[in-house]
């Protein structure tokens, strides 16, 4: 074996010579369960082999009980994980606990997206497999789809998405397909993008002051994930450059970004953009102070967290 490497992007993926990739972190799972804290039953479900596109279905407390309350359909909200777009996973314990959090205090219905990964599954594979997850809960617009969960508890015509870094990337892309294209099936009401992992050619703001190795870390990232791109300013890494940005397909847009971020600034630019862009939608931006991206996951139950989900949860209700 060669340790000689071929890509390193320590501390999330280092990929040797020979082939081998090691990925240290993000890769540990958890099955699905009814927490024990919020009562919240998880399942897991095949909704592709060829390719393989798997999703992890949530449901809150209110949906088991016998009341009337029980048979109140919910809104649905779909996630997408970050990463990178070459680690983590709908089944780690980061994104499950999250996703107990997120349906026990909105009491909604979620579903949360695992997607092929790269370097295996180089872009636009995230993509394709998040739209076919898409197509997947689309099926159940009458109540008679696949999936008796969905048929029974979720409202089709209230629908968020929402994700974290690559995972807040793809739920925007998603939104712009689900308004270029009318997707009919449900009714898209918003997006929650979590510190997205958006970018540049040009440095705006504090990427200036990064220094040109940090900015090139961030651009070299993506010509992993995607090698076919045509750099930063691909529309699919940077909004700004797209012409269909106006084609977002819902009402209201909630971006949330950290003030230690170096991608806080694209958070700001994109929602200055979209406001530009000939999109009739409300956009508003929530930046915590003194944190880093993704602090949200990584520290949970730390008061600034907590002030998070409790903005997500309103602007979701």
């Amino acid at each position: 074996m060669s340790d000689e490497l071929a890509h390193d992007f320590s501390p999330m993926i280092k990929v040797y010579k020979d082939g081998r990739i090691d990925r240290p972190w993000g890769t540990t799972t958890v099955p699905a369960s009814i927490d024990p804290q919020t009562g919240v039953q998880s399942k897991d479900v095949v909704i592709s082999t060829a390719p393989p596109v798997s999703v992890r279905l949530y449901i809150p407390k209110s949906t088991t009980t016998e009341s009337a309350e029980s048979t109140r359909k919910l809104p649905l909200l779909v996630y997408f994980h970050g990463g990178g777009f070459c680690i983590g996973s709908a089944f780690s314990r980061i994104y499950h606990n999250y996703c107990n959090s997120l349906v026990s205090e909105a009491n909604v219905v979620a579903v949360s997206v695992d997607y092929r990964l790269v370097p295996e599954h180089p872009l636009p594979a995230a993509y394709e497999d998040s739209w076919a997850a898409l197509k997947w809960v689309e099926s159940h617009l009458a109540g008679t789809g696949p999936e008796e969960w969905l048929n029974r508890h979720a409202d089709l015509n209230r629908v968020f998405f929402s994700g974290d870094s690559a995972g807040a990337n793809i739920a925007h892309h998603m939104g712009l397909r689900v308004g270029s294209e009318k997707l009919v099936g449900f009714k898209l009401n918003g997006i929650v993008l979590g510190h997205p992992y958006f970018w540049g050619e040009e440095p705006i703001g504090g990427e200036v002051a990064l220094g040109e190795s940090h900015r090139e870390h961030l651009a070299a990232l993506w010509r992993f994930a995607y090698p076919l791109t045509s750099g930063s300013d691909d529309p699919l890494f940077n909004p700004g450059k797209d012409p269909k940005l106006g084609e977002l397909g819902c009402e209201k847009v909630l971006v949330c970004v950290a003030e230690k971020d170096a991608l806080k600034d694209r958070g700001w630019y994109y929602s200055e953009v979209l406001k530009k862009s000939g999109w009739n939608g409300v956009v508003e931006v929530l930046e915590t102070k003194e944190e880093q991206h993704v602090f949200h996951l990584i520290n949970p139950s730390c008061d600034n967290a907590v002030t998070m989900l409790k903005k997500i949860v309103s602007f979701m209700n």
